[in-house]
């Protein structure tokens, strides 16, 4: 053996020891939990998959619990009380944002969803105040997707009850309620640049959701330097910053203090109004990051969610026809569902929370950071430890559900029939991190949706198809749905809201 292998093998044995003995003096310090393998950590018992994994683990060492990622320590929160606590009693200690690789490599340390301290408050602050439901411009955010909702229907129209892929109309609506609000302007369905814009969208997500994604978190020193398809979807993502650059300009060149347009045009009056203050933080990095993240935290998640729904109705012929049935009588076929029309469906209402929690699309919350040492339920958490709250075990608690396990609208009812809103339910987190579109995500859902059964009556392509919910939510979650269905059009008869469908009938 020559002296330069004796030296590497020696390092690397050093290497070893060293790394073993510092994840065993942390392990002391930290929530129990299995033992991890040098070098990869938790990743063989755990897999690549956490939410999947947490019953398991939280029966064995309790509601916190500690795994690792490579050489990284993540503690993980279950149960809707410990979350909420976690989350709301402690706010200030787990309020930090956690390490995310891949958002930081995108972000620059720019936007929202990966900043801390000053950044992060001042541009959520905007954001969250811009995104307000009915508090934008001269046109409320609920006219935005209604006005969508209309695109989307004759989208569907026009494939006169020949099957058809969801997938593609859905994203495109709800990407297009994105652009209204941040561009002030809307795509025609079969643009190209569209079309590429969204397929950038879709890779990154599936990027993260992916095992690649787990990889790429618990090694992204080594990972940012290895070629693969990583480095196309990173690539990917710089066309569409310089896409959004580029109408940032535009927007500023044709800018009127006075009638804002759009989430850009009010960024950029505020930059104006801040240009003196030293501390500001509306510079273009931060908005040009932030119109990206909109783009990527509210276009696959709700259209996600709406395709999830429409599996529902296809599944369940009685639920579809009841939902029906309170449109008919609610709204009619006269005008576009609007917001407040949730008031007076409690059966529809209680079905689009059903599909949220159920669904559960995002699991595990985005990493927390603990901002300093805390003793919380009798566990001493170092600070700048990364924490995981597992939403998915708030949405599925038994604490907290009737039928935490299947698809129930009973959840959301009580013996009258009249919704009830729950705690547990967190789809978009809690908390100072909840997710800052989550009242735009809301309304979609419902104005899209309710607007789809107004006008359509959903169909398998084959009557002898059978939709097993649970596989297809596990499908969702992991790489998104691929199926078909046919929409058949509704027409009122005026006499008593009674309706029929037109087209191929499915018996």
């Amino acid at each position: 053996m020559d002296i330069l292998t004796l030296s590497l093998c020696s390092f690397l044995l050093f290497y070893f020891i060293i790394t073993t003995w510092r994840i065993q003096k942390m392990r002391l310090r930290l929530p129990p939990g299995p033992a991890p393998l040098p070098f990869i950590g938790n990743l063989l018992q755990v897999g690549f998959a956490l939410y999947q994994s947490y019953p398991k683990l939280s029966k064995q060492y309790g509601p916190i619990f500690t795994v690792w990622f490579g050489s990284k320590p993540v503690v993980a929160l279950c149960g809707y009380d410990v979350i909420k606590e976690a989350l709301i009693n402690y706010s200030h200690q787990f309020s930090a944002r956690g390490p995310l690789p891949i958002s930081e490599r995108m972000a620059g340390g720019y936007g929202i969803v990966t900043t801390n301290g000053e950044r992060w408050q001042q541009v959520r602050r905007f954001a969250v105040s811009t995104l307000r439901n009915f508090g934008m411009g001269k046109r409320s955010m609920e006219e935005r997707v209604q006005e969508e909702s209309q695109h989307l229907i004759k989208a569907i129209k026009d494939t006169e009850g020949e099957a058809f892929n969801p997938h593609l109309v859905l994203g495109r609506a709800v990407s297009n309620v994105i652009n209204l609000v941040v561009f002030g302007w809307r795509w025609d369905y079969e643009d190209e640049t569209f079309l590429k814009f969204l397929s950038v969208i879709n890779n990154l997500f599936n990027f993260i959701r992916r095992p690649l994604g787990v990889v790429y978190f618990a090694f992204d020193s080594l990972m940012k330097h290895l070629p693969g398809p990583h480095q196309k979807v990173f690539a990917d993502c710089e066309h569409i910053k310089s896409f959004i650059k580029e109408e940032i300009n535009s927007h500023r060149q044709s800018l009127h203090s006075e009638s804002p347009r759009d989430f850009i045009d009010c960024f950029l009056i505020q930059a104006n109004k801040e240009k003196n203050v030293i501390n500001s933080e509306f510079c273009t990095e931060n908005l040009l990051i932030s119109v990206f993240e909109l783009f990527f935290a509210g276009t696959e998640t709700t259209s996600s969610t709406l395709q999830f729904s429409l599996l529902v109705m296809i599944k369940h012929q009685k639920i579809q026809e009841r939902i029906q049935q309170e449109i008919d009588s609610v709204i009619g076929m006269d005008r576009l569902p609007s917001i407040t029309d949730r008031l007076q469906m409690p059966y529809t209402n209680a079905v689009v929370h059903e599909i949220m929690r159920y669904l559960d699309l995002v699991p595990m919350a985005l990493a927390h950071k603990v901002t300093e040492d805390i003793n919380f339920r009798g566990f001493i958490i170092p600070k700048g430890t990364t924490v995981f709250p597992l939403i998915g075990s708030a949405l599925s608690d038994p604490d907290h559900w009737k039928s935490p396990y299947d698809f129930n609208p009973e959840n959301f009812l009580d013996e009258n029939g009249k919704f009830c809103p729950q705690e547990a339910l967190i789809p978009f987190s809690t908390g100072k991190r909840i997710c800052p579109g989550e009242g735009l995500a809301r309304m979609e859902i419902f104005l899209f949706l309710t607007a789809l059964l107004q006008n359509f009556s959903f169909q398998p392509v084959n009557p002898n198809d059978t939709f097993n919910l649970e596989v297809l939510r596990r499908a969702t979650r992991k790489e998104g749905l691929t199926y078909n269905l046919r929409a058949n059009t509704r027409i009122e008869k005026r006499n008593g809201h009674k309706t029929q469908t037109q087209g191929d009938t499915i018996q």
